[in-house]
């Protein structure tokens, strides 16, 4: 058996997840890199609303901090079973969208915790954006 299949997301690991969809209480991510290690397959995952921030719990709206599309560093909270997701947070400044697309379809550009630009457009749209510390990108 060889061993990177056998890779489980863990209590404390910082993955790379991507954001499959979003509604008023969570969104639902695909997790696909455990610290920098690809997965062979992705493990579904939960950020709640009142695990995207650290304060002020009671005003975070997740479309306005996450898209469908981005990419997401989150901390696993706690481990899924085969019916239920992991559970992640992103309430630390580190953690957060670290690429995001923007509708004109490019790369956006981070300009404040919560804000993102088009370099195209210029348009500016609401994310919580992670304070990427380099060795954590995944290119």
């Amino acid at each position: 058996i060889d061993a990177e299949s056998q890779l489980l997301p863990d209590v404390g690991a910082i993955v790379t997840c991507k954001v499959c969809s979003i509604n008023s209480r969570f969104a639902k991510v695909h997790i696909l890199y455990i610290g920098s290690t690809p997965l062979k397959s992705a493990f579904r995952g939960t950020i709640r609303r009142e695990d995207i921030r650290a304060t002020e719990k009671d005003k975070v709206e997740v479309y306005k901090s996450f898209r469908p599309g981005d990419i997401v560093l989150a901390k696993v909270i706690s481990l899924g079973d085969m019916q239920s997701n992991y559970l992640l947070s992103t309430a630390e400044n580190e953690l957060g969208v670290v690429v995001a697309h923007s509708e004109a379809g490019a790369q956006m550009v981070p300009i404040s915790w919560c804000e993102m630009q088009c370099p195209r457009t210029h348009a500016k749209e609401l994310r919580k954006v992670a304070r990427v510390q380099p060795e954590f990108l995944q290119t």
